[in-house]
């Protein structure tokens, strides 16, 4: 969730982030706090990947994870683990939590992606880097996340302040303006 939250990667590349570089493998580097989610060998679609910084606090948990020795004293190799083989899909135990939670039952892992973006919106990051962070194109963030940012529309609403018509005196004359016209 960590991941998800933080980074808005998809959960299909969480579910296959490893802490070692390998085939068909998303990685997190752990050294330098960069998670490579294109898994090694896919090919780049649509749906980008790019690697993403991690956040300290993130990068700070993760490093502790990947030395908490299995039951059977070997380490981890992936983030998300269950009986030491990565998972298929994180959607079954994301369920469980959210039911645990008491949250809306259609909860989805891909909630997290949208929290991620409107968090950074609201937080005002400039939407070239926020757009480079969450793998989509600055168009795209701005469509749908665009009106969670500080600065939305400030300028043009601001553009009104200076008016020197109070609304009620234009009301009034837009009114006259029409009882001339039908008076002649």
């Amino acid at each position: 969730m960590l991941l998800g939250l933080y980074t808005g990667t998809r959960a299909g590349a969480i579910a296959s982030a490893a802490f070692q570089r390998g085939e068909g493998r998303s990685y997190v580097d752990l050294e330098e706090g960069v998670y490579y989610r294109l898994a090694q060998g896919k090919r780049a679609t649509n749906k980008r990947q790019p690697p993403v910084k991690l956040p300290p606090h993130v990068l700070a948990r993760l490093r502790v994870w990947s030395r908490i020795a299995r039951k059977d004293g070997t380490l981890p190799e992936y983030v998300v683990e269950w009986n030491g083989k990565p998972v298929a899909s994180v959607k079954t135990a994301f369920a469980t939590a959210v039911r645990l939670a008491g949250l809306e039952e259609n909860a989805s892992p891909h909630v997290l992606r949208h929290t991620a973006a409107t968090w950074l919106m609201q937080q005002g990051v400039n939407l070239w880097e926020a757009a480079g962070y969450l793998g989509m194109t600055p168009e795209m963030l701005q469509k749908v996340y665009g009106h969670h940012h500080p600065d939305f529309q400030n300028e043009a609403a601001s553009a009104f302040k200076n008016r020197r018509r109070r609304p009620q005196s234009l009301v009034n004359s837009l009114v006259r303006s029409k009882r001339e016209e039908v008076e002649a």
